[in-house]
């Protein structure tokens, strides 16, 4: 088996950019996760962190590895599969069962059904906000 020392120049920019992409998109979701103040904004920023930059650092994983063994390496599809499958189920279970807790709690931070059926039939009457 070939080392990574062996690996081309055509083949090692690409994947050094996919791993720099890969673990700067990471890195922006860490931050929003320290810098966004509600439980809510917090739960976006690191999935897409996450997602993305996991598909960025798996392509770059497939390539490098495809051109040091010459042959089609896609186990990190099954990976890639996996958190794709499991990263938005876990944000739609913590985002509900924070919601209930909240509305249990008196702190709802929905609006109502009333207010935005309210707010829809202002923004369908033309945008004048008149109504009529």
């Amino acid at each position: 088996m070939m080392q990574a020392a062996d690996l081309p120049l055509w083949a090692a920019i690409p994947v050094a950019l996919l791993l720099l992409m890969g673990a700067g998109l990471t890195l922006i979701g860490s931050i929003g996760l320290v810098r966004l103040k509600t439980f809510y904004e917090r739960l976006h920023a690191p999935t897409l962190g996450t997602s993305f930059g996991m598909g960025f650092i798996l392509l770059g994983s497939m390539l490098f590895f495809s051109v040091l063994q010459t042959r089609l390496v896609i186990h990190e599809v099954v990976i890639a599969i996996a958190v794709v499958l499991t990263t938005p189920v876990t944000l739609m279970l913590l985002g509900r069962a924070a919601m209930h807790r909240d509305r249990l709690e008196g702190n709802d931070p929905a609006p109502d059904q009333e207010g935005a059926r309210d707010d829809a039939s202002d923004s369908s009457d033309g945008g004048d906000g008149g109504g009529q």
